[in-house]
């Protein structure tokens, strides 16, 4: 199994997050990928360096517009008053009534730069640093390396994404994503295979994957996650989300009561694994998450350690290709752990 990861990706270094009120501190550090590093070297997995993809593969899920704004946000942010924050973060956010029809919501009209901050990120975990846009672009690279390694023929390949990215709508930051790096991956992987299936397995609904595809029947998205009554992202992620138009049937949520463990975990990925086969899916891309464990300090989840080795031996009895996207994690003293027992039931 060949693995990808960019050292830029490490770049992205957050200062502030707002939770329950608060400004607290940030749970994507760059420490995270030190973890998952070490863990890849356990099991003797080096990391090759994804080649400049640009923004080319990006756009195709993604936005002109919303990709200009990331890359100029710094810049922008610069020439705002002085006494302007550390980080690039909205104050500001828009009203809209949603349009499932719809792939994407009209270009801004704001040309006010703090008017376009509320637009295009969605909430205030995706502060924006120096960097942020360089380690994102990287990310979302590395995501289209190991794509290119499935469509050249590997059955397994592992994208140490970060920042990570199933929040981010086509137009839309939100949820410490910024670059929906499976969707990327995904899209990219149409070159080869008609049948695309992302199974997002992470304690929250990866509400931008399903939004990016909600309307087309060559990608079949699915989601387990907790119950987003009364997690994050709230108001996505309920069984009667369907697809729209084309895409109607092509989306399938498994919401899980707060405290499941890993025999709920395993029964929805039986139910995804049985949906995954009607669909006729040839290539699998795994969002995996490890904010499903007991010890994450924002999840409601009860997985232990142990049962990510389950999990990567269930995916591995698929017996498809699959790309296996990073997403989330913050227990920082077991995603490394989490890694290894994953690799440890999935390599072929």
């Amino acid at each position: 199994m060949r693995c990808f990861y960019h050292p830029d990706q490490a770049l992205h270094n957050p200062l502030q997050y707002l939770r329950y009120g608060r400004v607290v501190d940030p749970k994507d550090l760059p420490i995270r990928t030190e973890q998952l590093l070490n863990a890849l070297q356990r099991h003797d997995l080096n990391t090759c360096q994804p080649d400049e993809y640009g923004i080319e593969p990006i756009v195709k899920v993604h936005t002109q517009d919303f990709i200009k704004f990331l890359q100029t946000a710094w810049e922008q942010w610069q020439q705002l008053p002085k006494d302007r924050g550390p980080e690039v973060w909205p104050s500001t956010f828009p009203y809209w009534n949603a349009h499932p029809d719809q792939d994407a919501r009209p270009t801004c009209r704001a040309t006010s730069f703090v008017g376009q901050l509320g637009w295009y990120l969605g909430d205030l975990s995706v502060s924006m640093g120096e960097y942020t846009w360089l380690s994102t672009l990287r990310s979302a690279e590395t995501a289209v390396a190991a794509a290119e390694n499935i469509i050249s023929g590997s059955m397994q390949s592992y994208a140490l994404c970060r920042p990570s990215g199933h929040h981010a709508r086509s137009d839309r930051a939100s949820g410490f994503c910024f670059i929906n790096n499976a969707a990327v991956a995904a899209r990219h992987l149409t070159k080869k295979f008609s049948k695309v299936a992302i199974l997002d397995i992470d304690a929250h609904h990866g509400d931008g994957t399903q939004q990016i595809f909600y309307n087309h029947d060559d990608v079949f998205t699915i989601s387990i996650h907790a119950d987003p009554s009364g997690y994050y992202p709230f108001y996505t992620g309920y069984s009667d989300e369907t697809g729209e138009g084309e895409g109607k049937g092509c989306n399938l949520n498994i919401p899980l009561a707060h405290g499941s463990n890993g025999k709920d975990m395993l029964d929805a990925i039986d139910n995804a694994h049985r949906a995954i086969r009607d669909f006729g899916a040839e290539v699998i891309v795994l969002s995996l998450g490890y904010d499903a464990h007991e010890h994450d300090p924002i999840g409601v989840l009860k997985l232990t350690t142990e049962d990510f080795k389950l999990i990567g031996e269930r995916i591995k009895a698929f017996e498809l290709p699959t790309l296996v996207i990073q997403e989330g994690g913050y227990a920082i003293d077991v995603i490394g752990d989490c890694l290894d027992e994953f690799l440890s039931g999935f390599k072929l």
